[in-house]
């Protein structure tokens, strides 16, 4: 893994329901321990995709648990937005939202346009094609921007 890691970071999206968690879970697997992940949304009204579920399963990442949550709702619990290294946003909202809420930190915001995969494809097979390819738009640019996976 490169040296210049961020300690912590924080992946966001519009609900939390789809690609952020994919994202989290991805990173948990991949390196573990070695940095502190949480992801959050704009809105935390949805809960998990089962689509997300299914297709992180694949890859031996296990989503089931998660549970939804906003940028307020994180804040309430106790994450403070300023104890994260490295905001990285996966779609336009999260990213204006994650500019508004860090004007009074420093701390990097990165953009990843990916995919949403929700409202794609017609039956179960394309739905789920769909969401593959957003979860493996997510893990390339994990693994481009933070190293191999450790495990």
């Amino acid at each position: 893994m490169p040296a210049d890691l961020p300690a912590s970071v924080l992946f966001c999206c519009d609900h939390n329901a789809v690609r952020s968690p994919m994202a989290e879970g991805m990173m948990k697997k991949f390196y573990g321990t070695t940095m502190y992940v949480q992801s959050a949304g704009v809105k935390g009204d949805l809960d998990i995709d089962g689509f997300s579920i299914a297709v992180c399963e694949e890859l031996g990442v296990e989503l089931s648990r998660h549970r939804s949550r906003s940028f307020e709702e994180m804040q309430e619990w106790g994450d403070d937005l300023s104890g994260f290294d490295l905001i990285v946003a996966l779609s336009p909202a999260s990213q204006r939202q994650a500019l508004e809420l860090t004007r009074y930190y420093h701390l990097d915001v990165e953009y990843w346009p990916i995919l949403d995969p929700t409202g794609l494809g017609e039956g179960r097979e394309e739905k789920l094609n769909s969401y593959r390819q957003a979860r493996d738009q997510i893990k390339d640019r994990i693994v481009q921007r933070f190293g191999p996976p450790q495990g």
